[in-house]
């Protein structure tokens, strides 16, 4: 299904009853990487997924995709739906959306889940390694997708999944090169939010992996430390879906069933 918004399409699939819950991809994933979780999380709620700009069957709307931008179609998605408050779930970039909409929307959001996901803005490191990866998108973005795919997965797993790797990979590999640049400028120009992990009135779940080649485990931990954030750690790498399915399928279902 899709809504249009601003001259372009917003992608988007409503399955199931219930309370709402809202599944937010990550960069060069889209709204199928959810598809495995449906059949169970449908079964007591609604659940909303998304593509997000530039990503899936969702258009571009300009060079930079800010978080801010992602979290507005978001909104409009839910508004053509009628649904006045939701659960947040967002893997990685998903959970950047997820935050900017919690900040700029907050009567609408019910519950958070970052998965994989940081509140914190990119280091200055991190912004260098975004212009770089800008870079070699424009050199070869095939050859990126691939890489940046494979290095989201702890190395072990690397060979376990290799099969499901390549799905990602010809998912991904859909993604247009314009879609793939804007995601990088906005999630390179996305301010702190850590300020969002102490608001009350939302329950906030962060699911934090100990061998995340992106994201550092020790600095997600100390995020949440004095903060009413519950958090789930795995022993895996950044795509805790796949390399950790069972566990973040029940961990999900536990969450989603307290709100």
């Amino acid at each position: 299904m899709t809504i249009e918004y601003k001259n372009i399409s917003i992608a988007y699939t409503d399955t199931g009853k219930g309370n709402a819950v809202v599944l937010l991809h990550g960069f060069l994933e889209n709204k199928t990487m959810w598809e495995p979780f449906l059949p169970e999380f449908s079964k007591t709620h609604r659940i909303i997924c998304i593509d997000l700009l530039g990503h899936g069957e969702t258009g571009c709307l300009g060079y930079i995709h800010s978080m801010e931008l992602m979290a507005e179609n978001v909104l409009a998605v839910l508004n053509h739906l009628e649904i006045n408050k939701a659960t947040f779930i967002g893997h990685s970039m998903g959970g950047y959306v997820a935050l900017t909409f919690a900040e700029n929307y907050p009567d609408k959001m019910k519950g958070l889940c970052l998965m994989n996901s940081t509140a914190q803005e990119d280091s200055p490191d991190r912004k260098i390694g975004r212009d770089r990866a800008i870079e070699a998108v424009k050199q070869n973005h095939k050859t990126f997708i691939r890489i940046a795919v494979n290095n989201l997965f702890r190395p072990k797993n690397r060979e376990i999944f290799s099969e499901k790797i390549q799905q990602v990979i010809q998912e991904a590999l859909n993604t247009p090169l314009q879609g793939i640049i804007a995601a990088l400028e906005g999630m390179k120009t996305r301010p702190n939010r850590e300020h969002i992990l102490e608001l009350s009135g939302i329950d906030k779940l962060m699911i934090v992996s100990k061998k995340d080649p992106v994201l550092d485990y020790k600095n997600l931990i100390n995020q949440t430390f004095n903060k009413p954030v519950k958090l789930v750690e795995f022993p895996d790498g950044h795509m805790s879906h796949i390399e950790n399915m069972k566990e973040f399928s029940s961990t999900m279902m536990h969450f989603i069933e307290k709100l």
